[in-house]
């Protein structure tokens, strides 16, 4: 049912792919999750290349920026969202202040003047880059720090009109980085206009989509979709159930009751055959995924080389309804080259009958990033079945 809700129960298009595949691939799983890291494709890319196949990827973008039927937003970590739903965000807009991260908040507190002039900025020259603008300063106390950000003071405030609505992405520039601008300029009129829902509705309007694009689902599930909190989403779901939105069920081996979309289905067979995304809506969840699965999914980016298990940028692999392996990999192309680092296959699945269709998929992938071949590498029980097969 997961599978199917995901839209992996579905064959991928036989010929060309257009712009209503990939309407039908949004209308079900809602909203896409962007990620920086490009090492293959980006993640949202790869979502839509696990669903459908090969398709152009011009695609996405036409979507987000030609037909703007997406926009970007903090849904689910940031994420393109049907623009349609725009007016169920505004709440966590208005929110802003309290809900934001620590230093978007910080700066908007303690240089509230600041944040105006960036926001005149943005008035008078967007769309702009935060590199762009000319209110570009920095401070010792508005500025993140971690592993991966060194915010400017003018990106911490522009993520801060970003979150609270005031601005919007209009699209990506070099470096992937972000595009900012007024909404009026940038989202279609008619949706701009719709009236604004209090937040218990646009709540239950958000888990209902998140119900649907999961299937049957526990509370936790459901909140972590739109990154609710499981206080107010344990109210909004039993509001849910009275209304007869969804359904109260039981699922064997899950200790928590689950919600039941009525358009969740249960078809016989699922012949899935895909490379997910670590950031993937089906697998983004990683207690859900060791409950649904039983793989353990780890992002290992951010781990310590000497610390890794199965490699850098890991995709398991889907086929049938099962995840029956892990490839790590990444997109060479000046030697225009598909590299499989490392190739795990999943116990208690074997590497033989693994192999032919991991094998299939991969030659896939890379002659969709435009890639001439695919490189193996020496880690992982796959990888002798993978030469087998390719010999």
């Amino acid at each position: 049912m997961a599978l199917a809700a995901q839209g992996f129960a579905e064959p991928r298009p036989a010929g060309r792919v257009d712009r209503r595949h990939a309407s039908r691939v949004l209308d079900r799983v809602t909203l896409l999750q962007i990620d920086s890291i490009n090492v293959l494709a980006r993640s949202h890319e790869i979502a839509l290349f696990s669903r459908l196949g090969p398709y152009p990827r011009t695609l996405l973008a036409r979507l987000v920026e030609a037909d703007r039927a997406l926009f970007e937003y903090w849904a689910h970590e940031a994420s393109f969202v049907p623009v349609g739903l725009q007016p169920s965000l505004r709440w966590r807009m208005d929110r802003a202040r309290g809900e934001a991260w620590g230093p978007m908040v910080r700066i908007e507190r303690e240089r509230p003047g600041y944040v105006a002039t960036v926001l005149a900025e943005v008035s008078e020259r967007g769309p702009i880059a935060a590199s762009e603008l000319a209110a570009n300063g920095r401070s010792g106390g508005a500025t993140s720090s971690g592993p991966w950000w060194d915010w400017t003071d003018g990106k911490t405030a522009l993520e801060f009109l970003f979150w609270s609505g005031q601005v919007t992405a209009s699209g990506r520039g070099r470096n992937f980085e972000r595009r900012y601008d007024l909404p009026e300029r940038v989202l279609p009129a008619d949706v701009l206009a719709l009236p604004t829902p209090d937040a218990h509705e646009a709540q239950r309007t958000l888990l209902v989509r998140g119900a649907r694009s999961l299937g049957v689902g526990t509370a936790g599930d459901l909140a972590d979709y739109f990154r609710m909190g499981l206080r107010e989403t344990r109210a909004r779901l039993a509001e849910l159930v009275e209304n007869g939105a969804l359904s109260v069920v039981t699922v064997g081996g899950w200790r928590e009751p689950a919600f039941l979309h009525p358009s969740a289905r249960q078809p016989r067979r699922v012949h899935a055959r895909a490379l997910l995304s670590p950031f993937d809506s089906l697998i983004w969840s990683r207690p859900r995924t060791e409950r649904l699965f039983g793989m353990r999914v780890r992002l290992e980016v951010y781990t310590p080389r000497a610390r890794r298990v199965h490699g850098y940028y890991v995709l398991p692999f889907l086929l049938g309804d099962a995840l029956v392996g892990r490839v790590d990999l990444k997109a060479d192309r000046r030697a225009s080259a598909l590299l499989v680092a490392g190739a795990h296959a999943e116990p208690p699945h074997d590497p033989a009958t693994v192999a032919g269709p991991l094998g299939q998929e991969l030659r896939a992938m890379a002659s969709w990033l435009g890639l001439a071949r695919v490189e193996l590498g020496a880690r992982g029980d796959l990888i002798a079945a993978l030469a087998r097969n390719a010999g």
